[in-house]
């Protein structure tokens, strides 16, 4: 439910920062609210979101640590891939080609930083996985990242916001959740025990970043009406 949250509130943020992107004027503005808005859903709603639920990941007798390198690409793989899906529906002239292209990508984001964060589980032994729920986990959070991304962009009402939050939500952890039902664990006693670092050592510093990225994005949202690099140059 915690891991739930999490996506739905970076995702909220996200989409927001989307939005607002659309809205400017200048490129330079456009282009910082798209950045804003891939560290939203890249970092939070969809890297958070995955360790958190994590957290709740064990295999009986078996000591699991990550591999910090894999954990660190897999958060950025979210960050830009979803950041170049935004791009296309924020810094370019709307169309639908371009929104399920967006989606697309942004659904591939969800996808490649999991399976990247699966591979830097370390134990005793190795995951398989079942390529039938593999398949269905990428096409959930396709489908349901490019829904999020209509209501975002073609029904402009709070309600419609609200909903594709929602369902951005819905696209990170039901993506999440159908990959880790794909899940087979074989476990190898004779392996070497695992280096690395348990997963609280990665979320809890992440989680307290998060927390503050999140207060600066809405603070931004709320009280910065206008270009602020428009306002820059007035000031100038």
């Amino acid at each position: 439910m915690i891991a739930f949250a999490i996506a739905v509130i970076g995702s909220l943020i996200g989409l927001s920062c989307m939005a607002r992107a659309r809205a400017e004027k200048t490129i330079k503005a456009k282009l910082l609210w798209t950045v804003f808005g891939a560290f939203a859903i890249g970092g939070i709603a969809i890297w958070l979101m995955h360790f958190i639920a994590m957290l709740g990941f064990d295999i009986p007798g078996a000591v699991i640590k990550y591999d910090a390198g894999l954990t660190l690409l897999s958060a950025v793989i979210a960050v830009v891939v979803v950041g170049i899906g935004l791009s296309l529906v924020t810094l370019w002239e709307f169309s639908k080609t371009r929104l399920v292209i967006a989606g697309v990508l942004a659904g591939v984001g969800v996808a490649g930083m999991h399976y990247m964060g699966m591979s830097a589980i370390r134990f005793k032994g190795e995951i398989a996985y079942s390529q039938p729920l593999v398949i269905a986990s990428v096409v959930i959070a396709i489908v349901a990242a490019t829904a999020a991304f209509w209501f975002t962009l073609v029904v402009k009402t709070n309600g419609a916001g609200v909903a594709a939050g929602l369902i951005m939500g819905v696209a990170v952890t039901g993506m999440h959740y159908a990959g880790m039902a794909a899940v087979h664990v074989n476990g190898d006693a004779n392996m070497t025990a695992p280096q690395g670092m348990t997963v609280f050592d990665l979320v809890f510093p992440v989680f307290v970043t998060s927390g503050l990225v999140v207060a600066v994005l809405l603070w931004m949202l709320f009280t910065s009406s206008n270009d602020p690099f428009t306002e820059k140059a007035e000031a100038a």
